[in-house]
């Protein structure tokens, strides 16, 4: 069956937008800014947990083409269900919650003077009513939102390009590359691809996409997953050199905590760019990136308890009303606060995610149950160290973590995990080959 043009760019768009969340717009610029002429090692480290990772995401949907229980399965079912409910509670209790934040903040408040819990309780409404029309998600997504959302990033990108002097600071980080890719974790969109892939895969089994063969949706999934990949790495990494180049004209706040730092400054380059209009186009651009990335949240929660309980509609319903209630409870907290709290669930979970989506992507032959469960199981224990260590840094732990590569930019799992894939794959190869 034949993937036809449009199909193809609905999935893109859809696929897009449903990444493209607050922190994916804020986080960049103030890299950029900070980064100065190491802009662009700063944008290589952000794509790879923010482009590469997420995109090899949605190839790993598009291979299993089932939900998110079937990423850990290999591990043991149990710890795949145990992986699923963590991921899904964190979803939309953390990210999902976040759009509603810094959709008041940066778009509401400094217009209407509202507070947190009126501008929650009509955002997460709004979210309902769209996650309960499941059928149209996509299409109207991709159709409509996403185009103008993307129409709108490149103007502002290539406006404030042309605008600059072209000069940039000196870099604030030692390692820009590391402090790239740990960034790159904030945008939460490992976890994104895990959970809207899934998104993606129920509704190309609705009769307005037309796609029923395995072999034409795992393309269609693929090409859309490279097209979204394309577009969030020109957008990240104009994002982060327009930050860089503006550098030398705009001022941030370092007394300000980094959530207001962004906005702030991503207000100034629009302002910069595109004069006091900047200012709208920039509330508009944050509300319809955080609405549509909550959509894909409460949507994947909603169709994955569905599926687990006989295929429930009446427990598709709860679902989602349960995490839009959540999301305007969690959302009266300010957006630095919810980062804060969402730094060491990132540090344990994030990792796990990262290295079940490598494996689901590799040949079976060199992913069996075994390399699943030893590699998983590592990544967790050498996980655990960057997590106490946030949450009580002690010298005891220091002494210990000191020998462990990596372990003080918060990857040591890294090596242990690579070490031990080679370990369990050449030990099986080499019974393979004495039988």
């Amino acid at each position: 069956m034949n993937i036809k043009r449009k199909e193809l760019l609905v999935t893109s768009f859809g696929l897009f937008s449903l990444f493209f969340g607050a922190g994916n717009l804020l986080i960049p610029p103030l890299l950029g800014y900070k980064a100065g002429n190491d802009w662009f090692l700063i944008a290589l480290g952000f794509i790879i947990t923010a482009v590469i990772i997420p995109i090899l995401g949605i190839l790993a949907h598009a291979r299993l083409q089932g939900t998110l229980f079937d990423f850990g399965k290999k591990v043991s079912p149990t710890f795949s269900l145990i992986y699923c409910i963590i991921i899904y509670v964190i979803a939309v209790a953390i990210p999902s919650p976040r759009t509603a934040a810094a959709t008041h903040e940066i778009a509401v408040f400094p217009a209407f003077d509202t507070s947190p819990l009126l501008t929650s309780a009509i955002y997460f409404s709004l979210v309902l009513v769209f996650v309960l029309n499941r059928s149209k998600i996509l299409n109207l997504i991709g159709k409509f939102l996403t185009p103008f959302i993307v129409i709108m990033l490149l103007v502002v990108i290539s406006i404030a390009m042309f605008s600059s002097e072209f000069n940039t600071g000196i870099s604030q980080f030692e390692t820009p590359i590391v402090t790239g890719i740990l960034e790159g974790y904030q945008t939460f969109d490992a976890i994104g691809a895990v959970v809207v892939g899934a998104v993606i895969i129920v509704s190309l089994n609705f009769d307005n996409m037309a796609i029923e063969a395995y072999e034409s949706k795992r393309k269609l999934i693929r090409k859309s997953g490279l097209i979204a990949g394309l577009g969030l790495f020109i957008i990240y990494a104009g994002l982060i050199a327009v930050g860089a180049y503006y550098s030398s004209e705009i001022t941030v706040n370092g007394e300000l905590s980094n959530d207001m730092q962004r906005a702030n400054l991503l207000r100034a380059i629009s302002i910069s760019s595109l004069g006091k209009f900047g200012n709208t186009v920039l509330s508009i651009l944050i509300s319809l990136a955080c609405f549509t990335t909550a959509i894909g949240i409460v949507a994947g929660t909603a169709d994955y308890f569905k599926g687990l309980l006989n295929d429930s509609k009446m427990v598709y319903v709860i679902t989602a009303i349960l995490a839009c209630v959540l999301g305007v409870g969690v959302g009266q907290l300010d957006f630095n606060s919810i980062i804060v709290v969402a730094v060491p669930v990132l540090l344990l979970i994030y990792p796990i995610t990262i290295v079940l989506i490598l494996l689901n992507v590799l040949p079976q032959k060199l992913a069996s149950s075994l390399v699943f469960r030893v590699v998983v199981i590592i990544t967790f224990l050498f996980s655990i160290p960057d997590v106490v260590g946030f949450i009580s840094p002690s010298e005891a732990l220091k002494s210990i973590t000191s020998y462990i590569p990596f372990a003080n930019y918060s990857l040591g799992w890294v090596l242990p995990a690579v070490i031990s894939f080679f370990a369990i794959s050449f030990i099986q190869n080499n019974k393979s080959f004495k039988k």
